[in-house]
């Protein structure tokens, strides 16, 4: 069955789409992919992945047409940046 393999970083992306026997989990997909040596930097056990924008875990069993994509680790807090970026506009204003 094919499924794809998502993963982007600010200035580059990836849409892998692979062959896989049934009862592949997410994990077996994402090793079997080769993305990991595409972004060295992404780490499993700390990165949460999803299919289809819906979270979910390495174990978890996959259907055809499934696009697993692996989330990078949030570097700030949302709220903050929105708080900044108020900040910001407002300096720029007056």
């Amino acid at each position: 069955m094919k499924v794809g393999v998502v993963y982007a970083i600010p200035t580059r992306q990836s849409w892998l789409t692979i062959d896989v026997p049934e009862g592949t989990t997410v994990k077996q997909a994402i090793e079997k992919s080769g993305i990991l040596h595409q972004f060295p930097e992404i780490d499993l056990e700390t990165q949460k992945v999803g299919i289809f924008g819906k979270s979910t875990t390495l174990d978890a069993v996959i259907e055809e047409g499934a696009r697993i994509e692996i989330y990078r680790p949030i570097t700030a807090d949302p709220k903050t940046v929105k708080r900044r970026a108020k900040e910001g506009g407002e300096g720029a204003e007056g």
